[in-house]
């Protein structure tokens, strides 16, 4: 348990702690684009540990999308380099849990409950780095309906995550999801006000997918 669920746990904290707060900094969209340079993460410490093989196709594939990432920057109006780096910091928490589930989920043929670990990476993160904060600033006012989806939606991610990697990998996985990276992207600035999209920064997100 300690050698495996605990070190997905922890990088799932640090995903969820260096991505939600780097929200504070960059819009949704922004963020959206620099994840993904996730293929590009997960391939690399993939190649690392030796899940994935380099080929020159493959090394064509990475650096046509970290260049897809790096227009995609270029083009953003307001950027937030501390923002960037907490969301980088993201990318590489995410990178590794997904490594970590295909090493000890799938290669050595164990038999996690994903409850368990979503129990591990949400609760305990909470009770030692948010809820001082939020006791801090009086009572707590969650709207019942909202936390429940919420928590619904979580959970149905985290289970069909652990699902794909189980049957496929973990490189397969962020590629697959190209169309919710384009939903994200297009839904966040119809929505908010404060996203500014560029067609430089479609242009090289363009590049990327």
């Amino acid at each position: 348990y300690a050698t495996s669920v605990v070190p997905i746990g922890a990088m799932f904290a640090m995903t969820l702690w260096l991505g939600n707060t780097a929200y504070l900094y960059i819009s949704v969209a922004f963020a959206q684009m620099l994840k993904a340079i996730m293929p590009v993460a997960v391939f690399v410490l993939g190649v690392a540990v030796g899940l994935e093989v380099m080929s020159c196709k493959m090394l064509f594939i990475m650096s046509l999308i970290s260049f897809g990432v790096l227009v995609a920057s270029y083009g953003e109006i307001n950027i937030s380099w501390i923002g960037v780096v907490y969301q980088m910091g993201g990318v590489v928490g995410e990178a590794l849990r997904l490594i970590f589930m295909e090493i000890f989920v799938k290669r050595k043929g164990l038999k996690l409950n994903p409850i368990s670990v979503i129990a591990l990476c949400l609760f305990l993160p909470w009770i030692f780095l948010e809820r001082s904060k939020m006791e801090d600033h009086g009572p707590w006012n969650f709207p019942p309906v909202l936390l429940i989806l919420n928590c619904l939606c979580t959970f149905a991610l985290n289970l069909s995550v652990f699902l794909v990697i189980t049957h496929t990998s973990a490189l397969t996985i962020r590629v697959a999801g190209v169309v919710k990276d384009w939903v994200v992207v297009l839904l966040s600035a119809a929505l908010f006000a404060d996203t500014k999209l560029t067609t430089i920064n479609l242009f090289g997100y363009g590049i990327v997918h």
